[in-house]
């Protein structure tokens, strides 16, 4: 087995539910690499948002925001990027993907400025992995892990939040990014498509939107 990821800097991005965190402390475990975990748990706003969106997008996506840049600011230091390769869980891009769903037209424009401000201050990884899963099982997972607070999440809130991803893959040209269907894939618990997983993450990709060949033939979002 390579000691080393192909890449040194990996993401791991997904909508709710989809693994991305699973995946990434794999990766890490398996090749000693750092580990950047969003700090999602720590935030007050987040139950208080499932309850009350229009009342509590706003601070939600605000404190996110600001969260996300520190520790990204904090971890992804260019020295550290070249001695040690980082896998994390989450893109600071996510931000303006979930306000674009969560708030109003005046308060996204906003939103938006501050984001550009702040975004080009972190490095881009050099492989993004994007884990889809169809929104049953999304559901099907968000029930397993049992947090309270995810346990009323609507399909639609979950269908826009995985548009707003496509939408934002299609911008990027600069960005390598590698699409997964694991809805047939479980590489927690199945050292074989762990495998499947690991082996399409460690292969040469081109930039732009780069789909593995299992997806199915119905998964026709791009």
């Amino acid at each position: 087995m390579n000691q080393r990821l192909h890449y040194d800097y990996i993401v791991i991005e997904g909508n709710i539910g989809s693994g991305k965190t699973s995946l990434a402390q794999m990766l890490s475990n398996q090749y000693d690499a750092k580990l950047v975990l969003e700090r999602f748990a720590d935030n007050p706003f987040l139950p208080k948002f499932y309850d009350n969106q229009v009342r509590y997008a706003f601070p939600l996506e605000l404190s996110f925001l600001a969260d996300r840049f520190q520790q990204l600011n904090d971890e992804l230091k260019p020295r550290e990027l070249f001695r040690q390769q980082t896998v994390a869980d989450y893109i600071l891009s996510k931000s303006l993907i979930f306000a674009q769903v969560t708030l109003k037209e005046d308060e996204f424009q906003l939103y938006q400025r501050l984001f550009q401000i702040i975004h080009g201050q972190l490095p881009k990884p050099d492989l993004l992995v994007y884990l889809h899963k169809d929104v049953p099982r999304l559901q099907d997972n968000i029930r397993k892990r049992g947090r309270d607070f995810e346990q009323n999440i609507p399909n639609d809130y979950l269908r826009n939040i995985e548009r707003g991803y496509w939408d934002f893959f299609k911008q990027l040209s600069n960005q390598r990014i590698l699409v997964v269907d694991t809805n047939d894939l479980d590489f927690v618990n199945d050292p074989e498509d762990y495998a499947k997983v690991l082996s399409l993450i460690n292969r040469d990709y081109d930039f732009g939107i780069n789909r593995c060949e299992n997806l199915r033939k119905s998964f026709n979002l791009l």
